[in-house]
């Protein structure tokens, strides 16, 4: 990995960020918001994490050479969408989960009615600052931009990925099925972040092209990575219950093929993200380390 791509110390640019932007009185339009749900946001997204989501933004719009301020906005917005998405995943209805990055999920440490509210004011809290000035001077690029969060989160992307993620665990999945649902549900939201960083940047279609199949391919890693640490990694390694997509039958390409040649598709999808990056020089070393670190992160 480059040493000017160091994921921790952007985690540690990147969470004064999102602090600002959930502070109480931030919340609090057109009146004051309640403190125990301003809480419960926090709680929610405050806790940790790596942060690649907003990272893959960054690093994008830096190929144009676009300053990391530029596009921490839209940065900070994608990584509410992607906080909103576990407070709800979490739920018993949903992933039946009490821990998130080693702490209390939002409705164990509230309860489950706030976590509900608070997943969806996460998810408003996006959109209200893409929506704003700080986002992209172009009222055309901010539009593009709310509209590629939109659709990653809505019913053909992270919404639908999750309602096939359920209809999944009673069965009768194919493989095809089963690269769909994970595609919309993980994989969605990673595309779209770096289809936003490419907006920012002003990329030519050429270009988008290159980076939605750099995305799309990255997006298979990330989920094929997160199927083998849930079998392979320890509950105090991933801050949550493991083993736990063999409990609840859910279907996932490694309960299919095995995990050999799931790591041999790991490796498939990181080299044709990589090679989705050739027209590219020097200045997207840092989405190809993000593709590489999905081979060896072990969290």
């Amino acid at each position: 990995m480059p040493a000017e791509l160091d994921i921790a110390d952007f985690a540690a640019r990147f969470l004064p960020q999102l602090e600002a932007c959930l502070l109480t009185q931030k919340l609090s339009e057109p009146y004051a918001a309640p403190e125990a749900l301003a809480a419960a946001m926090r709680h929610g997204a405050l806790n940790g994490g790596k942060r690649l989501r907003p990272l893959l933004v960054v690093e994008t719009a830096g190929v144009f050479d676009m300053p990391e301020a530029d596009a921490m906005p839209a940065a900070v917005a994608v990584e509410l969408v992607h906080c909103f998405s576990l407070v709800h995943d979490d739920l018993p209805a949903m992933d039946d989960d009490d821990l998130r990055r080693g702490k209390p999920t939002v409705h164990k440490a509230f309860d489950e009615a706030t976590a509900i509210l608070a997943g969806d004011a996460l998810h408003s809290r996006a959109f209200a600052i893409l929506a704003g000035d700080r986002a992209h001077p172009d009222p055309s690029v901010r539009m593009a931009l709310v509209t590629e969060l939109a659709m990653a989160a809505g019913a053909g992307g992270m919404a639908g990925g999750q309602q096939r993620d359920l209809e999944g665990e009673r069965g009768g999945f194919s493989n095809a099925d089963i690269a769909q649902m994970q595609m919309m549900k993980t994989g969605a939201l990673i595309r779209a972040a770096v289809r936003m960083g490419a907006l920012i940047g002003g990329a030519a279609p050429d270009a988008m092209a290159a980076l939605t199949l750099y995305g799309e391919a990255a997006g298979r890693a990330f989920q094929l990575a997160d199927d083998i640490l849930d079998l392979t990694a320890t509950p105090e390694q991933m801050g949550k219950a493991t083993h736990k997509d063999d409990a609840r039958n859910k279907p996932t390409l490694l309960a299919r093929i095995g995990l050999d040649a799931a790591q041999r598709h790991l490796g498939d999808h990181i080299h044709r993200a990589i090679s989705a990056l050739s027209v590219f020089g020097h200045e997207a070393d840092g989405l190809r380390a993000i593709a590489r670190y999905f081979a060896v992160r072990d969290k």
